[in-house]
């Protein structure tokens, strides 16, 4: 779980951009780099080679 407080302090490392969480994923997506970063026991992994491409299906069914 990532709290409201966390979320607003942590960007995408690559674009520096906003993160969405997804919680039945538990991961953190980037919009702009089309990415998405594990959360494992509560901590985010923010590193390039641990996120996972996102489709465009994927993408669209984020919610804004």
């Amino acid at each position: 779980m990532v709290d409201e407080k966390t979320l607003a302090i942590l960007a995408c490392p690559l674009c520096k951009g906003k993160l969405l969480w997804i919680a039945e994923q538990q991961e953190l997506v980037c919009r702009g780099d089309r990415l998405a970063y594990p959360v494992k026991q509560g901590i985010p992994m923010l590193l390039s080679h641990e996120a996972r491409e996102l489709t465009s299906a994927e993408l669209e069914q984020l919610p804004s």
